[in-house]
């Protein structure tokens, strides 16, 4: 078995779809009965549905926020039948049109999570629930792990040659490898539960969610879930009680306390977590990677987190498949955690300030932007040539095709359907060139035919010009800025690896070079 994931939260999910969409096999084992039933991540940022789009999900994760299209806002109140103070009215718009075709999106977790299991189940995942893992233990040639079937309780070794621990905050294959992590660690407790409840009468507009604490009721926030459904979290101290305190009947005293009203509740679902803020030292060890919760965690403010875990995914699947199809070198593994590591440093540190700005006694200027936090991430490694800048998150969202950024939007036809240039970029290499790449475009075969690696090519230009890709709104020349004879390499997952300002004598030499220096397979 190629990879061995290891849980089936979004990082997990997320995983094993991308590394089926490159045709690679992949088992993940979650130890839950099912995906979650619980939606505490709420929202897909334009960023992630751009990485999406491709797969063909776009449309089905669209329609799965349906419910919540009209929930904006966030209230602080002492219970949900007193006064509303509105501490935030509006949120960043959903459609970027300028800068990606991605739209942001109101589902979560519970309504996307089926989605990506069942897309990954058709491409050939293997995705097994109520099945644990106890041990990996790795060598120099592969990973062997033991899993146990919660059901019946036999267990099984399984090889892998990787394992990408998706296990969350509290797993345990982190540890067992001897990574360490840095951070503030825990900030609080909660127990979450989702419940059934008429509240049509006391709701007129629904928020993200609501604050609630203040008099005799307890705090703990409130949340939209679907119709008739809402998600109530509580905060407690571990050192006094534990979720197992929460019965039945005290989630439902807790939540008519929220609720300011004796309305029948009917409690669905319960769970524990905790928020925390932490970071692992390092996102690799040997051949076990971390993703999403595993290797990071913060507060829920700007609803990066899952966002993130996602985004981890995407980075590590493309290079694991280059690797398991010996297109790429093992050091093109070690970029993951350059690339996303210092991603998720800069974002807890946003984060955490964020969310005592905006939430706080006395709300301040909020130090995150949205959307710079989404489409300005600046990576810096060795699977890219040329990265000049020195900041994570970029003081402008690039639209100069740099090495290390993402690659700038643009508006295309492409066969008579309307699509933005991110559709392109998911499954190989990328050549960019002008109307007047067609020596490009042969480089492009030859250097695949060299290193076996795939690349596509794409000459753009106006209608008039002939070219594969119609430049619809007249945006390549001053988002690219190429000279005449100039090509951009773009990533599988649709950033920047290399730049040529002008054509070289040999075109085709200089890609399969730069691809060679990218994989790690330059000699």
């Amino acid at each position: 078995m190629p990879v061995l994931i290891v849980g089936g939260g979004y990082a997990g999910l997320a995983t094993s779809l991308f590394l089926a969409h490159h045709g690679v096999r992949s088992l993940l084992v979650d130890r839950h009965a099912g995906v979650a039933v619980q939606g505490r991540a709420r929202g897909i940022n334009p960023r992630t549905m751009e990485i999406y789009r491709p797969l063909g999900i776009e449309e089905r994760i669209k329609e799965a926020g349906r419910p919540f299209d009209a929930d904006s806002g966030v209230v602080r109140c002492e219970s949900l039948s007193s006064e509303w103070n509105w501490i935030m009215m509006q949120d960043s718009p959903r459609a970027l049109p300028e800068l990606t075709a991605g739209e942001f999106g109101m589902a979560d977790q519970s309504t996307v999570e089926p989605i990506l299991a069942e897309t990954a189940r058709a491409a050939g995942a293997e995705i097994r629930h109520y099945t644990q893992c106890v041990s990996v233990e790795q060598d120099a040639d592969g990973v062997t792990a033991v899993i146990e079937d919660r059901t019946t309780g036999r267990q099984r070794t399984v090889r892998a040659q990787y394992v990408v621990a998706c296990d969350g905050y509290r797993g345990g294959i982190r540890e067992s490898v001897g990574i360490t992590r840095s951070g503030r660690g825990v900030i609080r407790s909660y127990v979450s539960f989702v419940i059934k409840a008429d509240l049509s009468d006391l709701i007129e507009k629904t928020a993200l969610f609501w604050i609630i604490g203040g008099g005799s009721v307890a705090g703990g926030f409130v949340t939209h879930a679907v119709p008739n459904q809402w998600g109530v979290a509580l905060t407690y101290d571990p050192a006094v009680e534990s979720p197992e305190d929460y019965t039945t009947e005290r989630c439902v005293k807790a939540a008519q306390g929220l609720i300011g009203r004796d309305v029948p509740v009917e409690v669905v679902d319960k769970a524990a977590w905790e928020e925390a803020v932490s970071v692992a030292d390092r996102y690799r060890s040997g051949r076990v990677f971390l993703a999403g919760d595993a290797a990071h965690v913060w507060p829920p403010a700007g609803a990066l987190g899952a966002n993130s875990a996602v985004q981890d995914a995407h980075n590590l699947a493309w290079k694991l498949a280059a690797v398991v199809k010996g297109q790429a070198g093992d050091a093109l593994l070690d970029s993951y955690e350059d690339e996303r590591r210092a991603v998720a440093v800069e974002l807890a540190d946003l984060t955490v300030r964020s969310q005592e700005s905006r939430f706080g006694p006395t709300p301040q200027e909020d130090p995150l932007e949205p959307t710079l936090c989404i489409l300005a991430q600046r990576y810096r490694s060795s699977a890219m040539i040329g990265a000049e800048h020195t900041g994570v998150i970029g003081e402008t969202v690039d639209q100069q095709a740099k090495p290390g950024t993402r690659a700038p939007h643009l508006w295309l036809d492409h066969e008579g359907r309307r699509i933005g240039v991110h559709d392109l970029f998911h499954d190989a290499f990328t050549l960019i060139t002008g109307p007047s790449g067609d020596e490009w475009k042969r480089a492009a075969e030859a250097a695949a035919e060299r290193t076996a690696v795939p690349v596509r090519s794409y000459r753009v230009g106006p209608a008039s010009a002939g070219t594969e890709l119609v430049d619809v709104e007249a945006t390549w020349a001053t988002r690219y800025r190429l000279g005449h004879g100039g090509a951009v390499l773009v990533r599988p997952d649709g950033y920047v690896a290399w730049r040529c300002e002008e054509l070289p004598a040999d075109p085709a030499a200089a890609l399969a070079d730069a691809l060679g220096q990218v994989l790690g397979t330059a000699v």
